[in-house]
């Protein structure tokens, strides 16, 4: 059996890390032998992640473009010639026979350079709109594997591979029952439970929402409520909450660890429209009320709410009307049995529980296309 070397480019979020390194895990069950290196951005959050999940990972001094401040961008070119160069480097002592970018600043240079070096590259593309960088990518990609359908309006349809997205593997592997992922957050196991997530930085706008609507809260006290503020908010959102009547019904956390719990208690979920977060809920199968983020490149959240939304999958409320109607919304969803079933029916039809392995298959497979040219 001939060596395999891979490299797996991006990040920037846990969007993009946590796809990677199920990538990477699902590489290593079908050949324990592959030698696997991360190239990610410095000073982004993979470059602690990473390495917590047990891989090497070689930062580049790449950053994203201001789309609105362009003339912030001369020092952001130099950067990026900065890591073309070293991505060249990389890629030349590390002897890889293929590259997989999952989206993120460090992707760019690593697959791009890759390319021009004859290493065959895979793309992983998340959303429903593809980003930028892929959509340049594409053209020297051998293969393309995404997590929707139609995508053929942004990628050859011949390398496209519907495998859907990689999640946590801690998810599923979970043994709770409802009981115990309840009493996990001191909750009552027989009342409705709402979970309300922005990421492990915060959403302004879901926080904003249930600050401004604690008194709603406190006239439901028959519906429990999990929020995740994110670092940047927890403090406010704490203060506020000292400055409120006591609310038995509410568990305010900065940052949830044991997601696997949150989501076993829950009815029902409030969340932005991440692909990531929304390949977990359809695995899952939890009913989703989705408030998309107007703040990511393309619009891509919304488009990625939709393609939900029109399946009758989810529930889609926009950023600008959550203040008067998300939470009305939620508490008339989470008391709505045959509404809940339905979503939790809806969303299970467009899950996908074997994606990092049918990428991980694809990647070995051009691997050994590549060792075989050699041969």
């Amino acid at each position: 059996m001939s060596e395999l070397r891979i490299i797996i480019s991006g990040g920037g979020t846990g969007g993009h890390i946590f796809p990677a390194v199920s990538i990477a895990n699902a590489v290593r069950e079908l050949r324990p032998d592959a030698q696997i290196l991360f190239v990610g951005a410095e000073g982004r959050m993979e470059m602690q992640r990473v390495p917590d999940a047990g891989y090497d990972i070689v930062g580049l001094p790449v950053a994203g473009f201001d789309r609105k401040r362009l003339w912030r961008n001369i020092p952001v070119l130099f950067k990026l010639l900065r890591s073309q160069w070293k991505a060249r480097s990389i890629v030349r002592h590390f002897r890889p026979q293929v590259a997989v970018g999952v989206g993120g600043y460090a992707s760019g240079p690593t697959l791009k350079t890759a390319g021009m070096m004859g290493i065959p590259t895979l793309l992983q593309e998340q959303n429903s709109y593809a980003g930028v960088t892929n959509k340049l990518l594409a053209k020297k990609a051998r293969k393309i594997c995404v997590a929707y359908e139609g995508m053929e309006k942004f990628f050859p349809a011949n390398k496209l591979i519907l495998t859907g997205n990689p999640v946590r593997q801690n998810l599923l592997n979970s043994a709770l029952s409802r009981e115990e992922a309840a009493q996990t957050f001191d909750l009552l196991p027989d009342k409705k439970t709402i979970l309300v997530i922005g990421g492990s930085l915060g959403a302004r706008t879901l926080n904003n929402t249930l600050k401004d609507g604690l008194d709603i809260l406190q006239e439901h006290p028959d519906i429990q409520f999990i929020w995740q503020t994110g670092k940047y908010y927890y403090k406010e959102m704490a203060e506020t909450l000292e400055d409120f009547a006591p609310l038995h019904n509410l568990r305010l956390m900065e940052f949830i660890k044991d997601m696997a719990a949150a989501y076993c208690a829950a009815d029902l979920v409030v969340s932005r429209a991440g692909a990531g977060s929304i390949s977990e809920f359809c695995l899952l199968h939890k009913p989703v009320i989705l408030v998309p983020s107007p703040n990511v490149a393309e619009d891509h959240q919304t488009k990625n709410a939709l393609a939900l939304v029109n399946k009758k999958a989810a529930l889609y409320v926009k950023d600008n009307e959550a203040t008067d109607k998300l939470i009305p919304l939620a508490i008339a969803t989470v008391t709505n049995a045959p509404q809940l079933k339905e979503l939790s029916n809806n969303i299970a039809q467009l899950a996908h529980p074997d994606a990092a392995r049918a990428i991980a298959q694809e990647v070995i497979r051009l691997a050994e296309e590549k060792n075989n040219k050699k041969a």
